[in-house]
């Protein structure tokens, strides 16, 4: 896979705490082209922490990127390097998150106010590895002057060898605002990044923030060449099933939420074989019945009981009787 093309129509955005390998299996039971990202995860846990548990994946979520964070040059090359040999599709570099946590160790969003640091990491990755190596950067962090610093930014980093820029269309307030208050208040400048696909046709600019529907994202496709969603993937997944379909040509039989379930609750048999607690893994499902009938019992029954040390399968079955009209989901 690591040669292959990427095709990033539609993106689902790397998220701390939400976007591990249980949430990817879970998302690719409803896309089988969209490109999935991993948690951020930082070149000192991949260097000096327990690597199997920050890179393993399951050959099913290709195509998928490793999200890393870091600024130095030669630790984000060997990590790149480690990346590639566990099958990664792409490697991207946090130019981002704005935590605190993240400013202190140097990298994340602060880094916009260092595009050479950037560009020097993109050059010493891209001397290491065959596969792409990518930014995923904000329109810029505090008092920067708006388009020339983003304009600065990607024209730097663009010079040592990024072909790929995947921008959330907010500013990062490094200075007042939390990581969560971040997602949300700075507002959302579409245009700027418009302008940006404008500025360096030869670029692919992937847009990112605030996009709630595909009908958005089909929006957006006519001023950048792909989307990536957060929030709304992981809060309302169901809208995965019509991915393939809407931007990959890929037309299929529609699919239930039972469908997708029934695909997820095989790859929590096997993972509980393995002794993977059940509330890792469901705790990724609760938004899968969003707006339907029973979809709050749904989640409550879950939440109340797949933290049991003994839980199994069954609780997802009995949790399915909330939502679903079929008496044969409680046989095992």
């Amino acid at each position: 896979m690591a040669n292959k093309p990427l095709n990033r129509t539609f993106c689902v955005a790397p998220m701390m705490d939400w976007t591990d390998r249980f949430c990817r299996a879970f998302h690719r039971c409803m896309t089988e082209q969209a490109l999935l990202y991993t948690e951020m995860v930082t070149t000192g846990a991949i260097l000096h922490g327990d690597r199997p548990r920050h890179l393993a994946f399951a050959e099913t979520e290709h195509p998928v990127a490793l999200q890393l964070g870091g600024s130095n040059k030669q630790d984000m090359a060997e990590c790149a390097r480690i990346a590639e040999d566990f099958g990664y599709d792409e490697i991207n570099i946090n130019v981002g998150c704005p935590s605190d946590r993240v400013q202190n160790g140097r990298f994340g969003a602060c880094l916009m106010a260092e595009p050479h640091t950037v560009a020097e990491c993109v050059n010493a990755m891209q001397n290491r590895v065959k596969i792409p190596v990518t930014v995923k950067c904000r329109i810029g962090i505090d008092d920067q002057d708006d388009y020339p610093s983003l304009f600065n930014f990607v024209e730097t980093v663009s010079q040592a060898g990024a072909k790929t820029f995947i921008i959330h269309a907010r500013k990062a307030w490094l200075k007042g605002l939390s990581p969560k208050e971040n997602r949300d208040i700075p507002p959302l400048d579409y245009d700027l990044v418009y302008q940006i696909k404008q500025d360096f046709p030869d670029l692919e600019i992937i847009i990112n923030g605030g996009i709630t529907s595909l009908e958005e994202c089909t929006d957006h496709l006519k001023h950048v060449d792909g989307v990536m969603l957060g929030r709304e993937a992981y809060t309302n997944p169901f809208l995965l099933t019509n991915v393939d379909s809407f931007f990959y040509n890929q037309h299929k039989l529609p699919m239930t939420r039972l469908n997708v379930l029934e695909r997820y609750m095989e790859f929590m048999e096997r993972e509980l074989i393995r002794g993977t607690p059940l509330k890792n893994m469901t705790r990724h499902i609760l938004g899968l019945y969003n707006g339907q009938p029973g979809a709050r019992a749904f989640r409550r029954y879950i939440s109340e009981n797949a933290f049991d040390d003994d839980a199994g399968i069954d609780v997802l079955r009995q949790a399915l009787t909330f939502v679903e009209d079929n008496p044969a989901l409680l046989v095992a």
